[in-house]
C-alpha cells in the first residue's frame, strides 16, 4: 500500500476498549520513518497516537506526498482518546539540519536518539502506555560518533541495564533471540549460562504479562548444526544449552530442547510451541521474515515498559516517494495496544 493512501487502522467495534495513549516515534528523518507516520495518521485507531518528531519535518513530508495533514501540538494534560484519521498530534523535537529523503546525516544522530528518549520517558513516567519506533540508520548515528548497536540495546541502557529481548511476532509464530546484533564468530562466546537463563525467564515471564499465556511453551535451538550431534559439532548445547534448560524445567517452565534449528520450524514442532528461541540473529529472523514479511513486529521484552517496531529497515530510496508500505508499522501499534 502506498503511504499516500488513507488506511483504517483497527474497527470502530473495538473502540470500546479504554483508549491507550501510545508514542510513535518517526525514525530517521531522510528514511521512510515519517513517511509511515504520515499513513498512520491518515487513519482511524482505537487508541490514540502521539507522534514524536519534528513538526515541520512531518510538515513538508506531508506536502511533498500530497497529504492534507497539519501537525498539531499535542495536548498532554487532555485524557487519552482514540485517533481520528487526519490529526496529527506531535511530541516535538528539532532537526539539527534540515534534511532530505535518501539522504542521511550525522549531524541528525542526536535528534534520532532524542525521539527515542522522549518515547522511554513518556512510558517510564506514565504518560504513554506504550512506545512504537519507525527505523533508524544505525550507521548514521555511529557515523556521528555514539555507539549504537540497535534501539532493543539503546533502550535497556536506558532503563538502567534491562536485560532485553528480542521478540518477533508474525501471528501466531514468535521467534525470540538468545543474542542480537553481533558478529557471528562472537556469539559462541555471549551463550553462557547466566545469559541464557536470564533470556528465557525474561521470555518466559513476557509470554506470560504481555501475551497472557498462562503456561508458554518455549522450544530452544541448539547453535550447533543437528544441535551439536552429541557433541561431535560442537559442545555449547552439552556443556550451557541443556543444563540451563533443565534447571528451568525444574522450576516448572514449559521448555523444550535443545532441537536443531533446521526442524524446529517445520509444522509439527511449532505445534508444541508458543514461542522459539533462536541463538542468533540469523538463525530466527529469515524464517519470521520469510513467513510474514511486512506483517512482522519486533518487541523488546524486559523492558519496564512494551515496545514494538517495525520488521524493515530506512528504506532511504523509498523516503518521499509515496511508495512505502506502511503495513509492519500498522502492525506494530495494532500489537502495542494488545499487549497486557
Amino acid at each position: 500500500m502506498a503511504a499516500t493512501t488513507p488506511r483504517r487502522g483497527l474497527r470502530r467495534d473495538q473502540e470500546s476498549l479504554s483508549p491507550k495513549r501510545l508514542a510513535v516515534t518517526t525514525g530517521e528523518p531522510a528514511g521512510i520513518g515519517p513517511d509511515l507516520a504520515l499513513a498512520a495518521a491518515l487513519s482511524d485507531w482505537p487508541c490514540e497516537l502521539v507522534f514524536v518528531g519534528d513538526p515541520d519535518l512531518l510538515a513538508a513530508r506531508a506536502a511533498l506526498l500530497g497529504l492534507g495533514l497539519r501537525p498539531g501540538e499535542w495536548r498532554e494534560a487532555a485524557a487519552p482518546v482514540p485517533h481520528r484519521a487526519g490529526s496529527l498530534p506531535v511530541l516535538p523535537a528539532k532537526l539539527a539540519q534540515e534534511t532530505r529523503p535518501g539522504r542521511p546525516h550525522p549531524a541528525n544522530a542526536r535528534y534520532v536518539l532524542a525521539t527515542i528518549d522522549a518515547a522511554a520517558r513518556g512510558c517510564i513516567e506514565g504518560r504513554f502506555a506504550a512506545m512504537v519506533t519507525a527505523p533508524v540508520q544505525k550507521s548514521s548515528i555511529n557515523e556521528a560518533g555514539i555507539e549504537f548497536k540497535g534501539h532493543t540495546e539503546y533502550l535497556a541502557a536506558l532503563c538502567g541495564g534491562a536485560h532485553p529481548v528480542m521478540l518477533l511476532v508474525a501471528g501466531r509464530l514468535r521467534v525470540a533471540l538468545a543474542t542480537t546484533h553481533l558478529p557471528l564468530a562472537d556469539v559462541p562466546r555471549n551463550i553462557t549460562r547466566v545469559s541464557l537463563e536470564e533470556t528465557i525467564t525474561v521470555l518466559d515471564r513476557g509470554l506470560r504479562n504481555a501475551f497472557r499465556l498462562p503456561a508458554p511453551r518455549i522450544l530452544v535451538c541448539g547453535l550447533n548444526p543437528h544441535a551439536g550431534e552429541g557433541g561431535h559439532l560442537g559442545r555449547e548445547e552439552i556443556e550451557v544449552i541443556r543444563p540451563v534448560i533443565a534447571a528451568l524445567a525444574e522450576r516448572g517452565l514449559a521448555i523444550s530442547g535443545p532441537v536443531p534449528a533446521d526442524t524446529a520450524f517445520t509444522p509439527a514442532m511449532l505445534e508444541g510451541a508458543d514461542a522459539v528461541l533462536a541463538m542468533y540473529h540469523d538463525q530466527g529472523l529469515p524464517v519470521i521474515k520469510h513467513a510474514g514479511f511486512g506483517r512482522t513486529v519486533n518487541v523488546t521484552l524486559g523492558l519496564p515498559f512494551h515496545r514494538t517496531s517495525v520488521d524493515h529497515g530506512t528504506a532511504l530510496d523509498l523516503a518521499g516517494t509515496g511508495r512505502a508500505d506502511p503495513g509492519s508499522l500498522f502492525e506494530a501499534i495494532h500489537l502495542a495496544q494488545r499487549l497486557g
